[in-house]
């Protein structure tokens, strides 16, 4: 069976210097077959998909090489010609779909104009069409959902209408840059079963790019290395795992996390009690925004954390885990319940409520409590330096008055995470995703904390990346007696970090234990359902 896609000795160079940052890579992809390009953050993976687009910026360019689809060299069509090829028989899905879709349009329009530009169909031509994808694509009531907009849809939703705009035309071939990133751990097998299901049925060819290793394992016929601009090693999906030949490969492999090695709890003091805490947010509605209701998005919820151990707390997209998160760092107001903060440096049965405080009150605790988030470009204001983020913390809560001593705990700082005292003079935007989440922490630990909420920190990160910002962590915790409530989707990463681990389902907490207990042998229905969802990695001799 002929290729749908042929690549050949594909190079992509910058105008301005001529440096490499695609050199000479070839590979195909065969009807109905999922490729999987693996690597870190890069390496090249999305300029390789966007060249096949021809949709590079200006200050990149192709110098060398051809991508045909079919009996097509695409690099030798006019662009009047290339446009009725994108979309129609190449399409993309793109990592981020909220930054994809336009948000003043309707999903309804926006899929409607992929029909009226490659088909010339009209709306009353393109509306049943339209209502079939949505229902072949897993969107709910989509006679309803037709009209709404992007902000009013869950990221799983939004995924899948970018799914539906690009199959609308059914293409031979579908790029899939990082489609499932941003998702919890069941919509994230929904979306792959949604993806391999087409593939099959339309005998789609798919280039799946990604850094998620369990992804690879659950999707990819064939998996291709990239590293540096260049294709490694490429082999079956089951030999990739079993045997990788490139040492780069080995690496990788090497580097995920083992999901049966389990931290062990162990006797400690309580740091942080919570008492059924409940969070609500009003609903307004009409002009002049009155409140008429509220919404309630954690319900009633107790947990423990101890002393240097760690808490990982899971649960789908939109359960309450990021709201609870910043309640306890007073970032959200609280309707009821408590917050009771055992403090080391006093008494040791010593207890204050920190819940309910006004903003003066609740300062010293600031320092205690302290807040890692997801993205960490858009948690730090891009026009202070490294110095003027960490800084910030320090003067703010008063933690060294001293500049000279300040600048000499900053270098530390950036030291222990992993950076140099160079640093602390650039911006966010010269430094990597592990980089600048590394500085995150850096931020979070200047001002002496006792306890970190960390929300999603490594769920954008290549799989080695995270594996250094997860054994940073670990260290911090070792050598600082560090607690940590770790939210994430991630349940690779659990068994690793947590010492406890609480599932959240609709604001509440419906299991809870040690993790060992908990992620070997479930109670809840939920927590089954979230275990049987992860993509599970095939054993590997490099990890036995």
């Amino acid at each position: 069976m002929s290729a749908v896609l042929t690549v050949k000795n594909l190079k992509v160079e910058l105008n301005r210097d001529h440096k490499a940052l695609v050199n000479h890579i070839s590979f195909e992809i065969a009807p109905g077959e999922i490729v999987a390009l693996v690597g870190e953050s890069g390496s090249g993976k999305s300029l390789t998909a966007l060249s096949i687009m021809r949709l590079l910026p200006d200050a990149i360019a192709i110098s060398d090489g051809a991508v045909e689809v079919g009996d097509k060299n695409l690099f030798y069509l006019p662009e009047a010609r290339m446009n009725t090829i994108r979309g129609k028989r190449i399409t993309m899905i793109f990592q981020e779909p909220q930054s994809s879709l336009n948000p003043v349009q309707t999903i309804g329009d926006q899929i409607y104009e992929v029909f009226a530009l490659h088909q010339q169909l009209n709306r009353k031509q393109a509306a049943p069409k339209i209502h079939s994808l949505l229902e072949e694509v897993g969107i709910p009531d989509p006679a309803t959902r037709i009209g709404w907009y992007p902000h009013q849809l869950s990221g799983g939703q939004k995924q899948r209408v970018m799914i539906a705009m690009a199959l609308a035309c059914e293409p031979d071939l579908l790029l899939a840059d990082e489609p499932t990133t941003a998702l919890d751990v069941t919509i994230q097998k929904q979306i792959l079963d949604l993806l391999k299901s087409l593939c099959k049925k339309r005998q789609l060819a798919v280039l799946l790019i990604t850094h998620d290793m369990g992804v690879v394992a659950a999707m990819a016929d064939r998996v291709a290395v990239m590293r540096q601009g260049e294709i490694v090693e490429q082999n079956t999906c089951k030999e990739f795992f079993h045997s990788p030949q490139h040492e780069y490969s080995q690496q990788l492999i090497k580097a995920l996390p083992d999901i049966n090695n389990f931290l062990k709890p162990e006797n400690s003091d309580v740091l942080l009690r919570v008492n059924k805490l409940t969070v609500d947010f009003p609903i307004r509605k009409g002009i002049l925004q009155r409140v008429k209701g509220f919404t309630r998005a954690v319900d009633h919820v107790s947990f423990t954390i101890y002393k240097g151990q760690t808490l990982a707390l899971v649960g789908e997209s939109g359960c309450g885990k990021t709201t609870l998160g910043k309640a306890l760092a007073a970032l959200n107001s609280i309707s009821s319940g408590e917050i009771i903060y055992h403090d080391s440096n006093h008494a040791p049965h010593q207890e204050t409520v920190i819940s309910g405080l006004n903003r003066s009150a609740f300062k010293p605790w600031r320092r205690k409590i302290q807040m890692v988030f997801q993205d960490p470009y858009s948690s730090m204001n891009p026009r202070m330096t490294v110095r003027d983020i960490i800084e910030e913390g320090m003067l703010a809560l008063e933690v060294e008055a001293d500049p000279i001593k300040r600048s000499i705990e900053i270098e530390t700082l950036l030291e222990r995470v992993g950076l140099e005292a160079e640093h602390m003079d650039r911006y966010i935007h010269e430094f990597s995703g592990g980089q600048r989440q590394r500085i995150a922490i850096a931020r979070a630990l200047a001002v002496k904390p006792q306890l970190l909420i960390c929300d999603e920190p490594t769920s954008a990160l290549d799989v080695s990346i995270r594996g250094q910002v997860l054994r940073l962590l670990k260290k911090l915790q070792d050598e600082e007696g560090l607690s940590y409530l770790f939210i994430t989707h991630d349940l690779s990463i659990v068994p690793h970090l947590a010492h406890q681990v609480a599932v959240m389902k609709d604001g509440i907490i419906v299991e809870s234990g040690a993790t060992r207990e908990v992620m070997t042998d479930p109670q809840h229905p939920y927590t089954q359902t979230l275990l049987a969802a992860a993509p599970r990695i095939p054993a590997s001799g490099l990890l036995s």
